[in-house]
């Protein structure tokens, strides 16, 4: 399961739609926090965390998407590890 991390204080980025669209799907658990401690980032730009990698954006249309696709990516190189430690 992919986990996704949202600060409350980036909720001003847009990114409370991001989250309730993520909340729709069965793949990631969307979890909300007071802070994440990114404060740099969270000021600026609507990020989250995915699996743990911070996923910055210039707009929560953009996060929603680079979200997805770091969702893909990083399933991708799990399936690759798994492939390389079977193989040794």
């Amino acid at each position: 399961m992919n986990i996704v991390e949202f600060c409350v204080s980036n909720m001003h980025h847009g990114t409370d739609r991001v989250l309730k669209k993520l909340e729709q799907r069965g793949d990631i658990e969307v979890i909300e926090y007071g802070c994440l401690g990114n404060c740099g980032e969270c000021f600026l730009s609507p990020y989250a965390l995915v699996n743990g990698e911070s996923i910055v954006a210039e707009t929560a249309e953009q996060l929603y998407e680079l979200i997805l696709e770091a969702v893909e990516r990083q399933q991708l190189d799990r399936e690759a590890l798994d492939k390389l430690l079977d193989d040794l």
